[in-house]
């Protein structure tokens, strides 16, 4: 099968993603082999290829946003049967016995893996993956339209969750990429007033067609007070920012993998009053069946920008510079 796959870290700006014929994967017991429709391209598999994280597996598949048709399985799988349209998302398996696992914070385990790091992902024309983390698209979503929902969607609903929001309040959100953009129509279906802060203008340009009450630059200071807010952009600078335009008792998530240092924070200013700032962690099973859902009550629409298998090292430099409206979507349909 023919694969995007990367040797070592780089730049993605030196193309490192190269084009080869690799093997057919075959399922184990527990897994179901998926034919790649499309594939979202995020921004956590731009910290995988320029080695922002810790190097896993080498040489690696990227691709985490998967949507495609079961065309095998393993044994010991009878929830999908060949045929069963699907998605494959960042959280591909966990020990399924630690405390994290018991308790419903499978988010946390330590013995997590996921696709596109630690076994090959979606930038492929075909994936294994387990059945434990596998989901049904549901009926509503073309394939270009539900691949940004696995990864996008499911870590901004965590956010929204975790930083506390509650229905008809502000919020606040920093960076207005693929999970912005998906966020603000949950805020806004939960009645919540939306604040975006930006440097780009065809970002701010999405941000206000979607429904933002006020847009202004990164470092801008929002008519009033949010109640929560999420970090979606990479740089720390900002955090103090956002903490200082928290009301008292609100929490700041921090929704990204991978996070450039942090200044140091006035106590008065920026943490007083029983602010909050909390990190997001992958996400849970049930973190992506409760999106799945609320995405298609909605319903959710997607901004996406097509690209083909061969053109991801273009779609990954074009998400580093901001010019991406939305989410990057490979399609494989047609090769």
């Amino acid at each position: 099968m023919k694969a995007m796959v990367l040797q070592q870290s780089a730049e993605v700006g030196s193309n490192p993603l190269v084009l080869k014929d690799v093997p057919l994967p075959e399922p184990m017991t527990g897994q179901v082999r998926v034919k790649v429709h499309v594939c979202g391209v995020c921004r956590t598999d731009l910290h995988i290829i320029e080695g922002e994280l810790p190097e896993a597996k080498r040489p690696v598949i990227p691709g985490h946003q998967i949507v495609g048709v079961v065309d095998r399985i393993g044994q010991d799988v009878r929830d999908f049967k060949e045929g069963d349209r699907v998605g494959v998302a960042w959280l591909q398996d966990t020990c399924g016995k630690c405390e994290f696992c018991t308790s419903a914070r499978e988010n946390l385990c330590d013995r997590s893996i996921f696709t596109g790091y630690h076994v090959d992902g979606g930038f492929a024309e075909y994936i294994v993956a387990s059945k434990s983390f596998v989901y049904a698209i549901p009926a509503g979503f073309g394939d270009e339209a539900a691949a940004p929902l696995l990864c996008a969607g499911i870590i901004g609903y965590r956010a929204l969750r975790l930083s506390g929001i509650e229905r008809g309040q502000h919020l606040g959100l920093y960076g207005f990429g693929a999970a912005a953009h998906i966020a603000i129509q949950v805020a806004k279906h939960w009645g919540c007033s939306v604040s975006v802060f930006s440097q780009r203008d065809h970002h701010k340009a999405l941000a206000r067609e979607l429904g933002a009450s006020w847009v202004g630059g990164s470092f801008e200071s929002p008519p009033e007070k949010v109640h929560g807010a999420i970090m979606f952009a990479p740089v720390g600078e900002l955090v103090p920012i956002a903490m200082r335009a928290l009301a008292k008792g609100g929490t700041l998530a921090i929704a990204g993998i991978h996070m450039s240092p942090i200044p140091s924070l006035h106590y008065d200013e920026e943490l007083f009053g029983e602010r909050v700032m909390r990190s997001v962690t992958a996400n849970t099973k049930q973190d992506g069946l409760d999106l799945l859902q609320i995405a298609s009550a909605i319903p959710i629409k997607t901004h996406t920008e097509l690209f083909c298998l061969d053109d991801v090292n273009i779609a990954l430099q074009n998400l580093k510079a901001g010019k991406i409206q939305g989410a990057g979507v490979l399609d494989l349909r047609t090769g």
